[in-house]
């Protein structure tokens, strides 16, 4: 592991970087947190099923 060269390649890597526009953010972060709210509501489901079933908790 060389340090010196892995420090320049993630210095090179920000310097491509660049701050996303408003409507990318707002699009990136609106299917992130329908990816979020469908899992919990899959995990929710999943937990009233399980619970209703005999020997649940």
């Amino acid at each position: 592991m060389n340090i010196p060269t892995d420090l320049n390649s993630y210095v090179r890597v920000l310097k491509f970087a660049t701050t996303p526009e408003w409507e990318e953010f707002s699009r990136v972060a609106l299917i992130a947190g329908a990816g979020v709210f469908l899992v919990g509501m899959l995990g929710f489901f999943m937990f009233v099923i399980m619970s209703y079933l005999p020997g649940g908790l």
